[in-house]
Order: structure tokens, then sequence, then C-alpha cells
């Protein structure tokens, strides 16, 4: 019969390479995914590619036009808009297998408090990606374009805007989960919503500090357009981080009466 030391070390060692298979697994699921949905978006790509253009198009005089620098930049730019959109939209997925191998590992408390979490900052990011689409870029785009100086006609190259627009969408997306920051300061005990009113002051000037940091151009109108809802989202996640605290601490109380 084999020492208890011998037999604990290869209970490990199985334990570890069942995890790593596990891993292994769900690694390549994620791999499938991503290139399953790849494959129509790069069928599509330079669709994808127009669109994403459409709101600097929409604002260019007439006669005007984005341009290519490099040679390569007509296919290889819609190619890594293309990948991105796939990450982007296979995100649930991804979220998902992440989940599947990480939940075993946690305490019931922390299964309840960690679903609704990562669902509401996946929905977070989403959200500042639209938002920035939809209603910062045609009001930077229009107000870049009407600041051109006169002489100067604005061309826009098609790498370098891909990479403007992907750091933007980056940026608001990273930008619209302050919510979650803030709830999950209050659920931890680190600060309590009134602290956090308190605080407003301070918290506006750290916004815009963060602002100016996240967003690539400095200029006024999208440090506004990051800023304010930023600011919104702050006193949103405080309401609701009480409202979840008090929850949690009626539930405690009830569960003492027991």
């Amino acid at each position: 019969m084999a020492p208890p030391e011998q037999a604990e070390e290869k209970l490990a060692e199985g334990t570890l390479i069942s995890h790593l298979l596990e891993l292994r697994t769900r690694l390549v699921r994620i791999l499938i995914a991503v290139a399953i949905v790849f494959t129509p978006c790069a069928v599509f790509s330079n669709r994808l590619y127009t669109a994403l253009a459409t709101p600097l198009l929409d604002q260019l005089p007439k006669g005007s036009s984005m341009i290519s620098t490099s040679v390569t930049a007509p296919f290889s730019a819609p190619v890594k808009l293309a990948l991105f959109v796939a990450l982007f939209s296979s995100a649930p997925y991804v979220l998902h297998q992440i989940w599947g191998f990480v939940a075993p590992g946690l305490y019931r408390h922390e299964k309840r408090l960690a679903v609704p979490l990562v669902i509401s900052s996946v929905a977070l990011f989403y959200a500042g990606v639209a938002f920035a689409y939809l209603v910062v870029f045609p009001g930077l785009f229009q107000f870049l374009v009407a600041t051109t100086p006169q002489g100067v006609r604005l061309m826009a190259d098609m790498n370098e805007y891909l990479s403007f627009t992907l750091t933007m969408f980056l940026s608001f997306g990273i930008a619209f989960e302050v919510p979650i920051v803030v709830i999950m300061l209050i659920l931890t005990g680190v600060v309590s919503p009134e602290k956090l009113k308190e605080s407003r002051g301070y918290a506006v000037v750290g916004i815009a500090v963060i602002a100016a940091v996240l967003t690539p151009t400095q200029d006024a109108v999208s440090l506004a357009a990051m800023a304010v809802p930023m600011w919104l989202l702050y006193e949103a996640g405080i309401v609701a981080g009480r409202v979840l605290l008090k929850m949690r601490l009626e539930q405690q109380a009830r569960n003492r009466g027991e």
C-alpha cells in the first residue's frame, strides 16, 4: 500500500491533469466558435468596413473619400475588422466557457454574485460600444470636419481610421463598466454608498481624468461624451449598490431569524 504522501501526490497530479485537459477542451471550443463566426464576417468584411466608416463618410465634404497609404490595407483592414467583430460577437460564448471552467471552484454565494455581474459587465460593454458608434462618432466627426483649417483636405487612412475606432470602442466599453466597479466596492465593504455620495466632487474630477486618458483625440466633444455618461453611470452604480446591499442585509437578518 502506497504511503499517504504518495497517494495525495498522485491525487493532486491527477486533478491537475484533469484541469489542464478541461482547459484545453474549452480553449478549443472557443477557437472553433470564433472561427465559425469569423467565416461569414470575412466574407462580408468590405461591407463591415463600409458600415464602420459611414459616420466619417457622412461628414466628409463632397468628393472626399478615405485613402489607403498601404498596398495591402484595402484587404488587411477589413479582415482585421472581421476578426474584431467575430471576437466581439463571440464574447458571450467565450465567457460562458470561462465560467464553466471557473465556477466549480467557487462557493454558492460567490456564484450568485458573479453571474449577474458578469452578464451586466458584458451588456454594459456592448452598450459603450453602441454609444460610441451611434452617438459619439457622428458628433465627433462633424466637429473635426467643421474645424479643419481652410485649404486642408481631410482624408482619413483606412488603417489609421480602423485603429482609431477600435480604440474608441474599447475606451467607451471600459468606461461603461463604472457601475460594476462601484457596486463591487459597495458589496465588498470597501466603501459605503454614503461615502461615495460625499466624495462625488472627487469622483467627478477622477472621471474627467480617466476620460482624458481613455479618449485618443483629447478634444472637448469626445471628452464630454465620455465623462458625462461615466458620471451618470457612477450615480446609477451608487443607487444599485445601495439596493443590493439592503437586500443582502435583509437576507442575512432573515437567515439569523430562522
